[in-house]
């Protein structure tokens, strides 16, 4: 009996999934124009409204500014909590895994390489003012890229590797499309190849959060000046700068992004 009662038609689940969606996207909104625009009867939205208040997923919106007093009781505005965010992201995610799916079987694995291609390229569109701002010093344009992925939600941080610090670790500790990478490599693939342009050195990704990482790491080595790789592919010694000599040994870096010394 108790499983019955918890269990939700599918057709209540998806209702009440579009109310969500619409709390998340015209939020502050009130019962009324969510009954309005979903052509659902007031009890319906106000049992839709009381589940997901219930769920944490919505709350009701609290104005923080002056404003007119009306008479009677204000009517309350709802909108969505990081909660509620969360489940349209795995909804979402399902949506574009699916999506992905139809296209490889469409146009085949080529068009999902162009996919992803023109996903970073529009992400390089957006971070590479950021990274030009921070001049011809690496680490100073690695923690340029950290940041513009931290303000878009990809937690990033940097460390140093080693006691000579030849090198920097790009960590990223969330990834907003990690469920939809898991099934498409090609996404973090992309991705990485796209900090390699924007830093002008050829980078390493050593782990995945797709891939059951604890974290995304990309290793980017300092043994090299910074200098402009091409935006396409197929190019890899043009893009190198000049090596830096140390006191005994020169240090240069594979195409991969290793380092290795030699004397």
């Amino acid at each position: 009996m108790r499983t019955a009662e918890r269990h939700v038609p599918e057709t209540e689940a998806s209702t009440r999934e579009r109310v969500l969606e619409l709390v998340v996207e015209q939020g502050p909104v009130s019962a009324a124009t969510l009954a309005h625009v979903l052509e659902l009867t007031p009890a319906a939205v106000r049992r839709h409204i009381g589940h997901l208040e219930e769920a944490g997923q919505i709350v009701v919106h609290e104005p923080g500014g002056p404003g007119v007093r009306r008479r009677g009781r204000p009517a309350r505005h709802y909108v969505a909590t990081d909660a509620g965010r969360a489940v349209l992201s795995d909804a979402y995610s399902d949506l574009a895994t699916h999506a992905l799916d139809f296209l490889v079987q469409v146009a085949g694995p080529d068009a999902l390489d162009a996919f992803a291609e023109a996903r970073v390229t529009e992400l390089e569109r957006r971070y590479r003012p950021l990274v030009e701002q921070a001049g011809r010093s690496l680490p100073d344009r690695v923690h340029a890229l950290a940041g513009a992925l931290t303000a878009d939600g990809y937690a990033a941080t940097t460390r140093t590797v080693g006691a000579q610090g030849l090198a920097l670790q790009l960590c990223q500790g969330h990834c907003p499309v990690q469920d939809v990478a898991e099934g498409f490599p090609q996404l973090c693939e992309a991705e990485t190849q796209a900090f390699s342009r924007l830093l002008g050195v050829h980078v390493q990704r050593l782990a995945t959060l797709a891939a059951g990482g604890h974290v995304c790491t990309t290793h980017v080595p300092l043994a090299v000046a910074p200098a402009r790789i091409p935006v396409r592919h197929g190019s890899h010694a043009a893009g190198a700068g000049p090596k830096t000599p140390s006191d005994s040994s020169q240090t240069t870096t594979s195409p991969a992004g290793d380092v290795t010394e030699g004397n």
